[in-house]
């Protein structure tokens, strides 16, 4: 692996943002807890990510207080970030995760420079940062706190339950700042949220935390990303998505077809392989043109979907454009780009 790019005083253009130096791993873990997986906890540089546009103005920022993510989701699009560390995108990916031991410090003091103009900032699109790890971490209390503290919106979009620990944290955050909160719920099937998602928390679990989050007076959006063609495309499947999202009380869902770009492709067209080989031809004749499934079908799927959010009473949420986050505080404005979600 890269570490020694990682050295203290060691500066290297090539690593992933935030890992650039002066950085430091500080210990790699591994525990009885979290069998299989090893923690490499390093000290960061930056906790701030710039997301630019074409054009090279700023478009958005965002936060990855991890790397790597233990919910091995099969179509995640951030997989081939961990190549830049030398580790594989795809089971290194769900293993081994890279974890910024003290980025909430390092956030706190980006955060109060006269340079920060309090731009919304996005957690949870790259990797998630309500993983298991965060149990053991505890960096996200601090990261919201000092996002509050600085007067700067922010949005959350997690697959994790973990995220009930911190809801007073965020009640707190949402009287100082604006605050976005949204569970990414793609599968609604148990047995294929298993195969998909083996080390998330089941969609029920997901569905509470939705219910705790508007319990406690915060809005709650769902990403129902990405569908699945021929899987999750159902009506009956969309329908009942969407019935348990709006029991749920959610205030807004989103929803996108699947994203292959290459490095995520590969790995998704195998695991299509070994569970729904009947399929694999279909695939791979609707993504030869790209990674995005084609116009057509993103238009069938749009003209599917919205019908029952109007049946059910749920709006379609807004996403920032720059990090497909959801859109909240005051994002500058952009041209349009479709964006796809991790989660």
């Amino acid at each position: 692996m890269r570490w020694d790019g990682q050295t203290l005083g060691h500066e290297r253009a090539d690593a992933l943002p935030g890992l650039t130096g002066p950085a430091g791993l500080i210990r790699s873990v591994s525990t009885p807890e979290f069998a299989g997986i090893t923690f490499h906890e390093i000290a960061a540089k930056s906790a701030l990510n710039r997301v630019p546009g074409r054009d090279g103005s700023v478009w958005g920022w965002t936060i990855n207080p991890y790397r790597g993510c233990s919910h091995a989701c099969v179509y995640c699009f951030a997989r081939p970030t961990h190549q830049y560390l030398e580790f594989d995108g795809g089971a290194d990916f769900d293993r081994q995760i890279v974890v910024k031991t003290n980025v909430a410090d390092v956030l706190r003091t980006e955060l109060h420079r006269a340079s920060w103009h309090r731009d919304p900032v996005s957690l949870g699109t790259n990797t998630d940062p309500y993983q298991r790890a965060e149990g053991r971490y505890r960096l996200m209390p601090g990261i919201i706190r000092a996002l509050a503290d600085s007067g700067t919106p922010m949005s959350l979009l997690t697959k994790g339950t973990l995220l009930r620990r911190d809801i007073p944290e965020l009640v707190a955050a949402a009287q100082r700042v604006p605050v976005g909160v949204a569970l990414s719920i793609a599968i609604y099937d148990e047995a294929l949220q298993e195969l998909t998602e083996p080390g998330t928390p089941s969609t029920e679990a997901r569905l509470a935390t939705v219910a705790a989050v508007r319990a406690a007076g915060l809005d709650c959006s769902v990403f129902l990303m990405p569908v699945l063609p021929y899987l999750t495309d159902t009506r009956e499947h969309l329908r009942s998505a969407i019935e348990r999202v709006a029991a749920a009380g959610a205030t807004s869902l989103l929803h996108s077809a699947l994203f292959l770009k290459p490095g995520v492709k590969e790995w998704f067209m195998a695991w299509l392989q070994r569970t729904n080989p009947d399929l694999v031809p279909r695939y791979r004749s609707m993504y030869a043109g790209g990674a995005y499934a084609p116009t057509a079908y993103r238009s069938w799927l749009r003209d599917r979907v919205h019908p029952i959010l109007r049946e059910f009473g749920l709006p379609v949420g807004r996403t920032d454009p720059a990090t497909g986050s959801l859109l909240v505080g005051h994002a500058p404005a952009r041209r349009s780009l479709e964006q796809p979600s991790l989660f």
